[in-house]
């Protein structure tokens, strides 16, 4: 694995800043935080002047990815297809990190690597180069790489070019919605990641324990529930999808998440295919691209790089909800 430092791409240790000293896997903080809001004014963190305009603003994505997913299946489900521009990445990463090639082209700065997206931003960043991206076409600079922030602009924002009124935030709903994410996010988003890249039996336990005790809470929440607060599909779903229909593909094997199976979970399970048969929400999805991704060559989780074949799962089948 490699970083910025001050603008210059630097070589460093696959775990190298990853885990503590216990051996717990710990997060990178997001970069770049500014917001697009709707009359141009500095929103939560960064700098202002960024107000929303059909065709200004790029999204860099990697299909294997699933924060970078959950601004695809925003995007999508908000009808912004044709508001904000979207390039795929090479879905695996080389010794220059997230790259580009002939089938995965960047269309707006015509550059080989996501790297060097980050230093035409800045040139002197110091950093990881994360997906997703949000690129702003008129101050030929980075928006936001925090993709919880990303969705929240999306959903609110850009809301006079959407072709679909539904809210993923509705005020109502707003502190539901928080409480959901903030489990999703330490127990499944990136528990699973705290499974996988733990280098110690306590915290990869630990980790495991979180992430099926969620399964489990969800499972019974979903058995007398739509969606994770009611009858209205909310971005606290959209946040939980991406994991979930990386589950048997990729988290069971590749991270040791192997107590039980997503498919195990009936409700949760029907959950996932729901969602994936909401129109355009299957081409955000790729099974195969997911495996060889996580099974991808890794001294600590795959030093041979073999792909397995199955599991063999298809979210298609009716989900027989409502």
């Amino acid at each position: 694995m490699a970083m910025l430092v001050d603008g210059q791409w630097v070589e460093e240790n696959e775990t190298k800043n990853k885990t503590d000293k216990n051996g717990a896997f710990k997060r990178t903080d997001s970069s770049f935080r500014n917001w697009v809001t709707a009359d141009g004014a500095p929103g939560p963190s960064g700098a202002g002047g960024f107000v929303p305009e059909r065709g200004r603003y790029h999204l860099y994505i990697a299909m294997n990815c699933p924060w970078a997913h959950r601004t695809l299946l925003t995007r999508t489900f908000k009808g912004l297809e044709d508001v904000i521009s979207l390039d795929k990445t090479v879905p695996r990463r080389s010794d220059q990190g997230w790259y580009f090639d002939d089938d995965h082209v960047d269309n707006v700065l015509g550059l080989s690597a996501l790297h060097q997206v980050y230093t035409a931003s800045d040139p002197d960043a110091t950093t990881r180069v994360t997906v997703p991206v949000l690129w702003d076409r008129e101050s030929e600079s980075i928006v936001s790489n925090e993709s919880a922030e990303i969705i929240r602009m999306m959903d609110g924002a850009f809301d006079a070019f959407s072709n679909n009124e539904r809210d993923l935030y509705p005020d109502e709903l707003s502190g539901q919605i928080d409480e959901w994410n903030d489990l999703i996010y330490q127990t499944i988003n990136n528990g699973v990641y705290r499974a996988g890249f733990s280098m110690a039996q306590d915290a990869y336990e630990a980790a495991v324990r979180d992430v099926f005790a969620t399964l489990d809470k969800l499972e019974a929440h979903l058995a007398e529930n739509r969606y994770l607060c009611g009858d209205q599909f909310t971005e606290a779903d959209v946040r939980l999808f991406p994991t979930m229909i990386r589950f048997d593909v990729a988290y069971y094997g590749a991270f040791k998440c192997n107590l039980r199976r997503l498919i195990d979970y009936p409700n949760l399970w029907a959950y996932t295919r729901e969602i994936y048969q909401m129109p355009g929400i299957a081409d955000t999805v790729d099974l195969d691209v997911y495996k060889r991704g996580y099974y991808s060559k890794s001294p600590q989780r795959n030093p041979s790089g073999v792909v397995p074949l199955g599991p063999a799962i298809d979210p298609s089948v009716p989900h027989g909800r409502g």
